[in-house]
């Protein structure tokens, strides 16, 4: 093959090749037609040349590499031949194999079931054997009064119980379990009963406040180490109660409702055993005085046993301090007596408050009773007696589904009630500290003060839930009562509208005002803050509903509060309110500036002819008016709402005199001299008394004051450069220096050129005229 690629070329392109073709015909049988005939022999030439060149590649040598993997595959091949037909032997040996031995393999999984039967029930023999020996050794150790041997026996079954507590054994559970309850029952009962004897020697309960006495009691020491003696014994037997208590109390949950649970709170360890004995005379004071038909049962007093709760803690602490945490820390337990007593009161209390909720859901005046005493017992467990914050108390009884409601509908009631009340009382609109200057610079009427005081109460009673889900229920109800006053406000301020200035209007701008100061810094506050994150956490519809994507996201970012969508609405109500006073303090104004408006500017006297500058006749009655509507507004309004309410009559008044006086007069040079000094010397003072620069908010008067008291020459000046700059502004032509240059050195900054040529056209002093 090597060969004949050698002898033969590569093919010609296309092209080539039919001009190959072309050129091989005229040489072999030229032009002649009549020579056709060598066609066949040129033919059968071709063929011969063809089988020769076929020959050639067929016995031509082949490549090394080729032959090589020609004969490697030819090797692989046979091996793969010979390893499938011993892969067909084997296959056939081993089903032979298994047929013969599938009656060996049932036998032997018939004697391993049989033998696995035989073991599990030597393990269930073992097992009661076990339980039969360890009952046997407490009976043995109780016979020899050997206690702490006892008490180990009885907690080597409680671990064997353990051990069984997921197998299927239901019968070897249940007889393990009875037996390990009778015996622990008896060992707790005897040690109980010592107990309680020592702790009358050491005249527990106590009951009223302790007395220290001068001389310890004969047999102290003794009875000290009888105590230290029970109290570790009864430790010890700690595992095995807590074991029955958890098979209790896991048998008795199901038969609880969902609804009727109360929120999840933190799940605390079980009492230790010396404290529940400790809490078995005063459970039953308890039960005595407070259960039943007894005279202290009463559900209009709920302080009454809540009260005694308190006290018993209180005089209980030092006995729980020097007799009783000392033998725990000797045993090596991370128990506080004090909290363990607090904890089993506790028990007492939210046991008869449950009770109590449950009866009073349809007594509203009962209830809040109730409600009031409970968040006040809290406060006191939590910081007169220092009960831990992550130990659960009385709260989140509060918190299940139908006690919660009907808190919340009855705090929305009774705020709704007090809200018509105060609004409906005399000095609703009068503000309590009017006398007293330096508290009253927000000048918030009663009836607003005891609307906001009545929502910070409303938040000191939902602070202290321990769930966030139920703070924001109470936040809620919040905002809609906020709604509700600010419509309230809408409404008396309708009635009030036909007099914009006077005081009971000016009372609801300030309620308005002091509401938002107020919601403002509740933004703020660090409590509302972690509402706002804990809405966003739970995505609390009540709280975040018709808020956008964007919104929300500024929430999480702590740049907005949750009371933004109030405080917009708040802020509408008071630019109205504001808009309507200042309008109406303006028509007031124009009205008695007309004559002023009118006043003949031309024709005055120049100032140099005056002996005396003096203001305006004509300009009295204005001024008179502007100077006691300011008094008015700032006896009456707040510091933050005075200063809006002058700054934007400060404005609308300087629009009003640039507008009527300026515009619509001409002005001889002795008429533009006594305007700016009626403006300069008279007006801008009386604005004086509230800012250092009071010009500044009468820009356009004080701009044109400056234009109309320009000097002649300075006067043509200025008007030609105006007229050239609109010029070439107008040709589009070239370049002349702006005219602001110029006019800010005169002092002009608001006005534009085109006004500042109105101004001048206004004046009357020019040559020639």
């Amino acid at each position: 093959m090597a060969a004949v690629e050698q002898q033969q070329p590569p093919p010609p392109p296309r092209g080539e090749l039919r001009d190959f073709v072309v050129d091989f015909f005229r040489t072999e049988v030229g032009s002649d037609l009549k020579s056709l005939k060598l066609v066949g022999a040129l033919l059968d030439r071709l063929t011969e040349d063809t089988d020769v060149l076929e020959t050639q590649a067929l016995t031509a040598s082949r490549p090394p590499g080729v032959a090589a993997a020609l004969s490697a595959a030819e090797e692989a091949t046979g091996r793969l031949g010979a390893l499938l037909q011993r892969e067909r032997r084997v296959s056939c040996l081993l089903d032979q194999h298994l047929r013969g031995a599938r009656p060996w393999m049932d036998d032997l999984g018939q004697m391993f079931n049989h033998i696995d039967t035989i073991e599990r029930h030597s393990r269930y023999l073992r097992c009661l054997q076990r339980v039969e020996e360890l009952s046997a050794a407490v009976q043995q150790c109780l016979m020899t009064s050997s206690v702490w041997e006892a008490i180990g026996a009885i907690d080597n079954m409680a671990a064997l119980h353990t051990g069984l507590k997921h197998s299927g054994c239901s019968h070897l559970q249940d007889f393990l379990r009875e037996t390990l309850h009778f015996w622990h029952k008896i060992v707790k009962d005897r040690l109980t009963s010592d107990f309680e004897k020592v702790l009358v020697q050491l005249h527990w309960p106590v009951v009223a406040p302790p007395t220290q006495s001068l001389t310890p009691t004969a047999g102290y020491q003794e009875t000290s180490s009888q105590l230290e003696l029970l109290v570790s014994q009864l430790l010890a037997l700690q595992a095995s109660d807590d074991a029955l208590s958890q098979r209790a109390s896991a048998s008795s949950s199901p038969t609880r409702t969902l609804s009727s649970c109360p929120a999840p709170v933190t799940r605390s360890p079980p009492l230790c055993l010396p404290v529940q004995v400790m809490i078995q005379p005063l459970g039953k004071r308890f039960r005595y005085h407070f259960y039943g038909s007894r005279q202290t049962n009463s559900p209009s007093k709920p302080e009454w046993y809540l009260t005694q709760v308190l006290m018993w803690i209180g005089n209980s602490t030092a006995f729980m301090e020097e007799k009783i945490q000392p033998v725990l820390d000797r045993t090596g337990t991370a128990i506080s007596a004090r909290v363990e007593l607090c904890r089993g009161l506790l028990s007492l209390v939210q046991e008869k408050v449950s009770s109590d909720a449950s009866r009073l859901l349809y007594d509203d005046v009962l209830f809040c009773h109730l409600v009031e005493e409970v968040l006040h017992f809290e406060k006191d467990l939590r910081g007169s007696h220092s009960y831990p914050a992550g130990l659960p108390g009385v709260l989140h009884l509060l918190l299940e589904d139908a006690v919660l409601q009907k808190w919340l509908t009855v705090e929305k009631k009774m705020a709704v009630e007090k809200m018509d009340a105060m609004l409906s009382t005399e000095g609703a609109w009068s503000s309590q500290y009017k006398d007293i200057s330096d508290m009253d610079e927000l000048k918030a009427p009663d009836c607003a003060e005891t609307f906001m005081t009545l929502l910070q109460v409303i938040t000191e009673r939902y602070r202290a839930l321990p769930s966030p889900s139920a703070q924001l229920k109470f936040l809620g109800l919040q905002r809609e009562l906020v709604d509700d006053f600010r419509i309230r406000l809408t409404q008396v301020m309708k009635e009030e509208s036909r007099c914009p200035l006077g005081a009971r209007y000016c009372a609801i701008l300030n309620a308005i005002n002091y509401i938002c100061t107020v919601l403002g810094d509740w933004g703020d506050n660090v409590f509302f803050l972690q509402l706002q994150q804990a809405a966003i956490a739970l995505g609390e519809d009540l709280i975040l509903g018709g808020l956008g994507a964007t919104d929300i996201g500024r929430l999480a970012s702590l740049e907005g509060s949750l009371f933004e969508g109030l405080l917009a609405l708040l802020d509408r109500l008071k630019g109205d309110m504001m808009g309507r006073m200042l309008e109406w303090t303006m028509r007031d104004v124009a009205e008695r500036a007309k004559p002023y408006c009118q006043d003949r500017w031309l024709s005055l006297q120049p100032q140099h002819e005056q002996s005396i500058m003096s203001l305006s006749t004509s300009a009295c009655p204005m001024m008179l008016c502007v100077r006691d509507r300011l008094l008015n507004l700032h006896q009456v309004l707040s510091s933050a709402l005075f200063q809006a309410a002058w700054q934007g009559l400060a404005e609308r008044l300087d629009r009003f005199l640039y507008q009527e006086v300026i515009l619509s007069n001409h002005f001889s040079d002795g008429g533009a001299a006594q305007l700016q000094f009626d403006m300069s010397r008279n007006l801008f003072p009386l604005f004086g008394h509230y800012c250092k620069r009071p010009e500044n908010f009468f820009k356009h008067v004080k701009e044109a004051c400056i234009v109309l008291c320009l000097k002649v020459g300075s006067a043509i000046l200025l008007k030609d450069l105006l007229r050239e700059s609109e010029e070439s502004r107008e040709e589009a032509g070239a370049g002349h220096p702006p005219p602001e240059a110029a006019l800010r050195e005169l002092g002009v900054f608001c006005l534009s050129p085109r006004d500042v040529l109105i101004l001048l056209s206004l004046r009357a002093s020019w040559p020639g005229r």
